[in-house]
This record gives C-alpha cells, sequence and structure tokens, in this order.
C-alpha cells in the first residue's frame, strides 16, 4: 500500500533536505563555492572595469554638455557630482541584485562535482555516471538561465501589478520560479543517470513533487547570502530527490 503523501513530504523530502544541508561542510561543496565565488568575482572586476572607463567616458559628455549651457560654477559641480554619485550608486545596486545570479550560473559549471559528492556520500554503490560532454553541459546551463530570466521578464509586468496583492503575489512568484527551478535542476541531475527522455518521463511523472522541491529552492534563492549556496543545496537535494523517485518508480507500475 503507497504511503500517504504528507508521509512522503515528511518523511523522505525535508530528510533530503537536511541531509543535503547537513553535507555543506563537505570539502568538494566548499571547493565548488570557492571556485564560483572566484569566477563571479572575476567577472565583476571586469565589468566594474568596463563601467569604470564608460562612467569617465559619460562623465566627459556631462561636462562638455554643462560647459555648453554656461552653467555656474556651483550648479555645474551638483550636476556633475548627481550623476557620479548616481552612477556609483547604480553600479552597487546591480551588483547586489546580480551578484548570486552569476555566483549561481557559475556554480552550474560544477554541479557534477555536487552530485558526485552527494552520491558518494549516500549512494556508494552507484556506478559511474553517464559521461556528459562540455557541449552538453554549456548547452543546458544556458537554457536554463536563458529561460529563467526570459520567463521573469515576461511575467515582470505582473509582478509589478501584484506588488501591493500579498500573498497573491508570492504565489505567482514561488509558483513560476518552482516550477521552472524544479524542471531544470532535476532534469540537469537526472540526465546523469538516464538519456534525456528518460529524465523527461520521470520528471513529468512526479511532477507534483519536484513542483514542491522547486518551491522550495525558489525560497531558499531568496534569502539574501544564503542564496548565494542555494544552487549547491538545489543540487544536493535534487540528487536525493532523484534517486528516491527512480526507486520508487523501479518498484511501482507505470500509470496508464
Amino acid at each position: 500500500m503507497r504511503a500517504p503523501r504528507p508521509r512522503y513530504i515528511k518523511d523522505f523530502m525535508l530528510a533530503a533536505l537536511t541531509r543535503t544541508i547537513a553535507q555543506i561542510g563537505d570539502p568538494a561543496f566548499r571547493g565548488v563555492l570557492l571556485r564560483a565565488l572566484g569566477v563571479s568575482l572575476a567577472v565583476f572586476v571586469l565589468l566594474w572595469l568596463g563601467a569604470w572607463f564608460g562612467l569617465g567616458w559619460l562623465s566627459g559628455m556631462l561636462h562638455a554638455w554643462v560647459a555648453g549651457q554656461e552653467v555656474g560654477g556651483f550648479w555645474r559641480d551638483l550636476l556633475t557630482w548627481l550623476f557620479d554619485a548616481a552612477a556609483i550608486a547604480g553600479i552597487i545596486l546591480v551588483s547586489f541584485l546580480f551578484f548570486p545570479a552569476v555566483v549561481a550560473i557559475a556554480i552550474s559549471l560544477f554541479l557534477d562535482e555536487i552530485a558526485d559528492a552527494v552520491e558518494q556520500r549516500h549512494y556508494p554503490n552507484l556506478p559511474a555516471p553517464r559521461s556528459q560532454p562540455w557541449s552538453e553541459i554549456a548547452v543546458d546551463i544556458l537554457v536554463f538561465a536563458l529561460v529563467t530570466i526570459g520567463v521573469n521578464l515576461l511575467a515582470l509586468p505582473l509582478y509589478l501589478l501584484l506588488l501591493f496583492v500579498p500573498p497573491l503575489n508570492l504565489f505567482v512568484y514561488y509558483g513560476l520560479n518552482g516550477y521552472l527551478l524544479g524542471r531544470e535542476y532535476f532534469e540537469m541531475v537526472a540526465v546523469r543517470r538516464l538519456d534525456a527522455p528518460g529524465a523527461k518521463r520521470l520528471r513529468r511523472r512526479y511532477r507534483g513533487r519536484v513542483f514542491l522541491a522547486g518551491i522550495i529552492i525558489a525560497f531558499i534563492l531568496s534569502i539574501p547570502l544564503v542564496n548565494l549556496i542555494a544552487p549547491i543545496v538545489a543540487t544536493g537535494f535534487l540528487v536525493h530527490l532523484f534517486h528516491g523517485l527512480k526507486r520508487e518508480a523501479s518498484t511501482s507500475p507505470q500509470p496508464a
């Protein structure tokens, strides 16, 4: 007799999340996080340098324009100061908003190492995973990033419309991102052990549980600072979920 859904959630999904969090101190996890932070910092240093030179060029144009308007010294200095302050504030704000996303993309480059560490500790008797070429991994990461960013940009008007309508705005945000994150993380983990069609079939068969896992990931990603390690937690969590669902699927008949 199949266990009821609430018991499954309590006894397996929360346990899988707990096991993943307990493994955060694993050297493989720390190594991935440090490398991802290094890659992200390098990306932002290049962006900051580009912004610095770009703003310097724009500032020179502003000075020339203000001089042409015959604006007095005080107003010229004030406009210049306001421009510089707005530019610096904009760079800081954009960096704060996008740094976690860049770290998440950087971590995606090393998802195999996270999955390997989880399987070596909790599933030591498994055969070696399917070898994925870098081109396949890069395409998966690119599609994941573009779909997530694109769908959220398309939904931005709805987010703004519902900004002052809690909790409906939260339902839309977590529902949409829960579906995207659950789907993409599950399939990226599953294709290590199954072919792409098999990974999609397993995800569709247990779409409700994968969706719930995605909502949990979306919630973790929305917590400042914690979102830096959220992709690592998401990967480990989905590895446990995948093996649990794969085991359940092998012992229960395929629904018609």
